[in-house]
């Protein structure tokens, strides 16, 4: 970050000297004076600031080791692009020029600066990492979650590159029902001491590499692992008892696939993360008065709370609560027994058939979007009870849990609220295949379908 930064700032300095002595600059008698002219010296203040912002935004420093040459190379190539717009925009297109040529001769030239000077500090560092990664001089604390020959065999080879991977294996993790390898000099930790373990040796990743065979217990374990927030990666060879996009480019030349983030690209997350807090908030302050409304409806429909709370599993297996306005009567689930709602369920009060017919009730949930509990579009979160019997009979429902849950989701729009597991289990298609095919596009094209469910009053 200090690199582009300083990089950036020389390219602004340099095509002002460039924009000077080319005669688009009037009214400065030297270039001195016009280096040290108010106008400038905002220019060259605010100008690299907010080509960090577009830096920020692009998703490059989200994973520092986790990208390909030519993914940092064309990354950098598109975020000079935008920031050479945006200064021109801004501050030059009244630049005096002597024909459109010469226009468009300076705007080459100030891409030519941003994208040299940034890619070639940014292609020093990253040789320099890329070296000392090989050399063995870097190496990332790892944990193999497996014990048997496969995973010993795995560890060996690795160690015996002639190029070092960047992976210091610290131990190896035993499965349920398999059986234990010899491995010299590598503790064997239980699966249930796993998170206690990965704070004390500080573990940054996570190879899975069981020998049991079996896709449905694999997926189980996987599962566990997602509540660490750490990568998760598994073998090529493994990779297909699993429902997830493949994701193989790393700068140390890693032939392991990631599976602990969606196949969305790192400049995608970070748009749509600023839209969920940006559209949250909006809403938020925006449907304030009909918050109220509703408020006083509920409470003077039926006694109780004007909200209703409930744990749910979120993010990296995490629980969190989610808020709606209540639409059953109070104490609904008799017995402490977690209960499904049906369309003509008896427990749901007037006004909260109105609600989530609707889909007003869900609009609290703007708060957990706000939070980072959730995102505007993503899986629906369920309450662990369920998510236990689903896990029974899909375990890659596993990969859920990969992404935040959503307000509204391709499983919402498509098939709606679920009366039984049975109903979860085929809303649970329609997420899966929304974690296989997301983007930022069918993030608004699920949004407009909610739309238009909660304009039609399709909600339940």
């Amino acid at each position: 970050m200090a690199g582009d930064y300083i990089t950036s700032s020389l390219a602004v300095l340099c095509y002002n000297c460039l924009r000077y002595t080319s005669g688009a600059v009037v009214g400065q008698s030297s270039l001195g004076q016009f280096l040290a002219s108010p106008m400038t010296l905002t220019g060259q203040v605010v100008f690299p600031l907010a080509m960090m912002g577009i830096y920020c935004l692009s998703g490059y420093y989200n994973e520092v080791f986790r990208k390909s040459r030519l993914q940092e190379l064309l990354l950098t190539m598109a975020t000079s692009v935008v920031s050479g717009l945006m200064i021109f925009f801004v501050a030059l297109i009244n630049d005096m020029v002597l024909d459109r040529k010469s226009n468009y001769e300076m705007i080459a030239v100030l891409l030519a600066l941003l994208f040299f000077m940034v890619y070639a500090v940014r292609a020093a560092i990253t040789n320099q990492a890329s070296r000392r990664i090989k050399g063995r001089r870097w190496a990332f604390a790892t944990l193999v979650v497996g014990s048997g020959r496969e995973a010993v065999a795995h560890v060996r080879r690795m160690e015996q590159m002639r190029h070092s991977l960047g992976y210091d294996v610290k131990g190896f993790v035993s499965i349920p029902g398999e059986r234990t390898a010899s491995a010299p000099g590598k503790p064997v930790y239980g699966l249930a001491e796993l998170p206690q373990v990965c704070r004390r040796l500080a573990i940054k990743e996570l190879i899975v590499v069981p020998s049991t065979h079996d896709a449905g217990r694999e997926l189980k374990v996987i599962n566990s692992l997602f509540a660490l927030n750490l990568p998760i990666k598994i073998t090529p060879d493994r990779y297909s008892v699993l429902r997830s996009r493949a994701r193989l480019s790393d700068l140390c030349g890693d032939p392991l696939i990631d599976i602990s983030g969606s196949g969305m690209g790192e400049c995608a997350k970070n748009v749509k993360r600023c839209a969920d807090v940006a559209v949250s908030a909006a809403m938020l302050l925006l449907l304030a008065p009909l918050y109220a409304a509703v408020a006083v409806a509920v409470k003077l429909d039926s006694p109780g709370s004007v909200f209703y709370s409930q744990e749910r599993v979120g993010l990296h297996n995490r629980p969190f609560r989610i808020y709606k306005f209540r639409t059953m009567v109070q104490n609904a689930e008799r017995g402490g027994r977690p209960q499904l709602s049906s369309e003509n369920d008896s427990r749901v009060t007037r006004v909260g058939r109105v609600l989530r017919k609707y889909r007003i009730d869900e609009m609290p949930q703007f708060w957990n979007v706000l939070r980072g509990d959730m995102s505007l579009v993503g899986p629906r979160p369920e309450r662990q009870y369920y998510v236990n019997q689903i896990l029974e009979r899909e375990p890659a429902y596993s990969l859920i849990h990969q992404i935040r849950p959503g307000i509204t989701s391709m499983g919402m729009v498509k098939f709606g609220y679920a009366s039984s597991v049975d109903d979860m289990l085929r809303r649970v298609d329609y997420d899966l295949l929304y974690l296989e095919n997301m983007s930022l596009l069918n993030d608004l094209k699920i949004l407009a379908y909610t739309v238009r469910t909660v304009v039609t009053g399709k909600g339940v």
